[in-house]
């Protein structure tokens, strides 16, 4: 772990690169592709006076946005369409890709960082957010 990580204490981050975390452990996520997963962060940023927890965007491929949210969180709830629920609910394995805090690790990057353990994503301001934007 390195020093940034062991100061804030998150050991689900990765000392450098990125890797795959099992969602439904340490968090479920919410993934929104392309422009949309952005103007869903951006929202986010606003509603919460630029705090909103844990959010990863990826530069290639569908550019998601990943937002971090306590586990068990996602299920139950009929999500917008355009909303992938990436958790461990019952017949489901998902996997998120975590970057590290720095160094490289494109095509991935946090947008807004984690600032400590335990802290994600509100899941019910996320879930209204992405009816306001997604419908």
């Amino acid at each position: 772990m390195n020093a940034l990580n062991r100061e804030r204490n998150i050991e689900w981050i990765p000392d450098s690169g990125f890797q795959l975390r099992k969602a439904g452990v340490q968090f479920d996520a919410v993934r929104v592709d392309g422009d949309e997963g952005r103007r869903l962060a951006d929202l986010m940023e606003a509603i919460t006076g630029g705090e909103p927890g844990p959010v990863i965007t990826e530069a290639s491929g569908r550019r998601g946005v990943y937002f971090l949210v306590p586990a068990g969180t996602t299920s139950g709830r009929a999500w917008p369409a355009g909303v992938t629920r990436l958790n461990a609910a019952t017949g489901s394995v998902s996997y998120v890709p975590v970057p590290a805090l720095f160094g490289r690790t494109w095509p991935l990057a946090w947008r807004y960082p984690p600032t400590c353990p335990g802290r994600f994503v509100h899941t019910l301001i996320l879930f209204n957010a992405a009816f306001m934007l997604l419908g």
